[in-house]
Order: C-alpha cells, then structure tokens, then sequence
C-alpha cells in the first residue's frame, strides 16, 4: 500500500481475517440495495501521495464501477479496516490519514480484542468521536443507520 509516499508492506490475511471479511462483503452487499457499492480491498484515492486498500469501503454507486479511476475520499460512506497483527499500523497511520482526507466514518474491527471501533468526526489529526463496540452491539454506518451489523455475529470464530 501506498502511504503518505512511502510503501507499507501488508501482512498476509489469516484465516479469522479472511472470514470476517467475506461475512462483511456478503452482509453488507445484501443490505445495499442500489445505495452503495461494496468495494474489498481496492485501493483508494486519499491524495497524490496515499492510495491504501482498505478490507472494505461503501461507496456511492458509479456508473463505471470505478473503471476509470478509484474512489476519493468524497465518494466513501464507510471505510472498513479488519485488523489483527495490522493493528498498530491502521490505528497510527492509517487511521490519522483518514481522518485528514476527511473519509467520513471508519471501522477498525480489532480481532484480538473481539470489537468494533468507530470513528467519525473526520478532522486533521484523525477522528473527534470513537466509540468502542462489542458482543452484544450492533455497529450502524452513520449514512444507513438501518444497516446493523451484529457485533458477536461478526466476531464469532
């Protein structure tokens, strides 16, 4: 991925990683009708210098299915980021980036510790407002708070 300019080297994706994705992807492509396009791990525009791929991103729809360039920061609802040994480095750099390029509302789903950390308010050091779910949760994207994930269901192994 590429970082404020520099190349991250991404961990492989393991097995529960694996998984929760697909879950995400089916659930939340099932709940779209026609609102958003599920994008996984795609890259995405930030700026001139930042195209990350994030686990998951709802964008808006594109007629081009996004054929001719990626989605920028203006075209994101939901960023989702699935982090187990990726932890440290989506909350330290790419989490601030994020916020910085103003992408409207993030997930980090921290497999180790079996949650869901959302976070909104985009500003230039990152995000004003997180707030930290678990099993009994459920975790809404702001823009469709009719969608809700269930937090155990997801993180279930």
């Amino acid at each position: 991925e590429l970082l404020d300019g520099k190349i991250i080297d991404i961990s492989p994706i393991g097995p529960f990683h694996g998984g929760v994705t697909d879950y995400l992807n089916e659930f939340l492509v099932a709940a779209s009708k026609g609102r958003w396009r599920t994008r996984v791990q795609n890259s995405l525009q930030l700026d001139d210098h930042s195209e990350p791929q994030p686990d998951l991103v709802l964008a808006k729809p594109a007629g081009d299915f996004y054929r001719k360039r990626h989605p920028q920061p203006a075209d994101v609802y939901l960023l989702i980021e699935i982090s187990d040994t990726s932890l440290e480095t989506d909350l330290a750099d790419k989490l601030p980036a994020y916020g910085r390029a103003g992408v409207p509302e993030v997930w980090i789903v921290d497999l180790n510790e079996l949650s869901v950390q959302v976070y909104r308010e985009p500003n230039f050091t990152g995000y004003g407002s997180k707030t930290i779910l678990r099993a009994g949760d459920q975790a809404k994207p702001q823009a469709f708070p009719d969608v809700a994930v269930d937090v155990a269901e997801l993180l279930k192994r």
